[in-house]
Order: structure tokens, then C-alpha cells, then sequence
């Protein structure tokens, strides 16, 4: 274990006990006494109000009042935090992510009731195989390095990037990158399954005055189109999670008339499509029309290779 981390690790082990003897920092660390003596010093001189306590039931403390922060949060409140740091860490899994969720841990306390949320993400495989991905992407962002890439758009065109990356978006099921792209000289979001060969660059670059203000150009969102549909009752639920219960008003005894908005491309056309029979989009008719094509193509396919 490096020093640093040592270090941070004796204050949150003070932060959650009263005393601690130097044998046990020792024993812990596999370090010397000797070595603990020093880290005490070290943290005392970067004014963490760091005490001994000599005897037989001496050792190191922490003031209590470095330990205000811990009344700013309540137990619940760190308990909360743990819950959705918990659900990130299903999504990204990552060492930053552990590290963190260990030391809001040493601040809760042991009778602080645990468990009462529990937040469940699909185990896909993809989602470790895009880890990588992430992480040079976080670096990079973290030490403002270009980022180069090869990436393929939704038609399947391929293209070369060199990329001023800003920030890490998750959006229900994908990963994306936001950042002003040199090639194109604007503001772009890059779908992170769709890049390949990723490397960070040495070149440095100085953000952009205008990078956290341009978020809407760099939107992986297209336009979106208000369509009206009828509903089985067997879809609800989805609905409500979805769209709220404001989105669904009664319609007849077998179906619910739902309004909603959706993507005006495919994306929206395969969400559709993914209800099946449970649904029947009626309104405007010329999205009915685009919609029914698209049904069409796929029933063309099956059509064409019958079994």
C-alpha cells in the first residue's frame, strides 16, 4: 500500500473509532511502529488534529471536531448515498467507485439499520467489456489529454476522431462521451459501444470557454415527435415508469389511449415495436404510416428466408 493511501486510510479508520493504538495501525498495514510514528507526524504537519494518548490504554485519535462533516449528513443520509453509489457501482465498476463506498462506510454507524434499498442493474457482459473504455476516458478527461478514436455512426460510416473529451453521460442502457471533436470543429456525444482503437494522447488542451454551456449541441438526443396510442392494461406499469400516469387516461374496457413522446427514428420505431400486440399507435397518421413501414421491412425479411 502507498503512503497516500495509508494515510487516507488511518484518517477514515479515526473518523470511525475513538482510539487506536499504534500496534494496531501496524498490524493492520504490516508496516513498523515506527513507520505509524511517522504517519502521524505527516498527517499532524498537514494540520489533521491528530492526539495521542499515552498508558496502557493509550493510542491515536482524531478530534471531534474534524468530525463535524459527520454531522452534516445523518447516518440515513450516508445511508442513501451508499444505496446510489451501490446502483453506479452495478453500471460502473470501478476501483474509484469501491474506495469511495468504503470510506462512507467507516462514516456510518454499526447500528445504523442497512439494506432497506437495493438497486439491481442487468449483469450484461458488454458492460465489463466497455470498462476500459471508460477509464481511459476518465483519465483523459481528468488530466485534459486528446483522446483519438475510430468510431462508427448509426449508418455505419467509419471516421477517425481527435477529441477534446468533457465529460461521461449514462443514459438508461449506454455509455456516451462528450466532447468538441477537431475533425468536425463542434461540439459532438459519441456513443461509447461505437468506438474503437481508443487511445489518450499526450497532447494537452485548455477547456473551451463556451464546453459546459454547449451540452445541448452535443446532445445524444434527436428530435421527438408526440404520438398518441392504444395500450393493453398489461403495459401500464411500463408506461407510468416511463412517461408518468399523467401520460394515460382511459380509453375503453380492453385498452388505455396513451400520449408520449417519442424519438422520430428507428430508436423509437424498435421501442414501439418491442410492445408488440400490447400496442397500436393511432395518431399523427403520418407517423402511423412511417411506423408501418418499418413493421413491414421486418416481416419482409422473414418473408424472405422462410424456414
Amino acid at each position: 500500500m502507498e503512503k497516500v493511501e495509508r494515510l487516507i486510510s488511518i484518517i477514515m479508520i479515526l473518523l470511525k473509532k475513538d482510539i487506536v493504538t499504534t500496534k494496531e495501525f501496524a498490524q493492520l498495514f504490516n508496516v513498523s511502529k515506527r513507520t505509524i510514528l511517522r504517519d502521524m507526524e505527516t498527517l499532524s504537519l498537514s494540520n489533521i488534529p491528530i492526539y495521542s494518548i499515552h498508558g496502557i490504554h493509550g493510542g491515536y485519535g482524531i478530534m471531534d471536531e474534524y468530525k463535524v462533516d459527520k454531522r452534516l449528513l445523518s447516518n440515513s443520509d450516508l445511508e442513501n448515498i451508499l444505496t446510489a453509489l451501490g446502483g453506479l457501482g452495478q453500471i460502473l465498476i470501478s476501483e474509484e467507485v469501491e474506495v469511495t463506498i468504503k470510506k462512507i462506510e467507516a462514516m456510518v454507524s454499526p447500528l445504523s439499520p442497512k439494506g432497506s434499498i437495493q438497486l439491481s442493474f442487468y449483469d450484461w457482459e458488454g458492460r465489463s467489456e466497455i470498462l476500459q473504455t471508460l477509464k481511459i476516458c476518465q483519465e483523459s478527461i481528468s488530466k485534459r489529454k486528446l483522446v483519438s478514436f475510430d468510431y462508427i455512426d448509426k449508418n455505419g460510416t467509419a471516421t477517425n476522431r481527435i477529441v477534446e473529451p468533457y465529460q461521461l453521460h449514462f443514459s438508461e442502457m449506454s455509455w456516451y462521451l462528450k466532447g468538441f471533436c477537431l475533425h468536425r470543429q463542434g461540439y459532438r456525444t459519441f456513443k461509447l459501444s461505437r468506438i474503437d482503437h481508443l487511445l489518450m494522447e499526450e497532447i494537452t488542451f485548455n477547456p473551451r470557454v463556451d464546453s459546459l454551456g454547449q451540452e445541448h449541441e452535443a446532445s445524444y438526443q434527436s428530435e421527438s415527435v408526440s404520438i398518441k396510442a392504444l395500450i393493453s392494461p398489461s403495459i401500464k406499469d411500463q408506461f407510468i415508469e416511463r412517461y408518468g400516469r399523467k401520460s394515460i387516461e382511459n380509453y375503453s374496457s380492453d385498452y388505455l389511449l396513451a400520449t408520449i413522446l417519442v424519438p422520430q427514428n428507428t430508436n423509437g420505431f424498435q421501442f414501439l415495436a418491442s410492445l408488440g400486440t400490447n400496442l397500436e399507435v393511432v395518431e399523427p397518421k403520418a407517423y402511423v404510416e412511417e411506423f408501418r413501414n418499418y413493421l413491414n421491412k421486418m416481416v419482409a425479411i422473414y418473408n424472405e428466408n422462410p424456414n
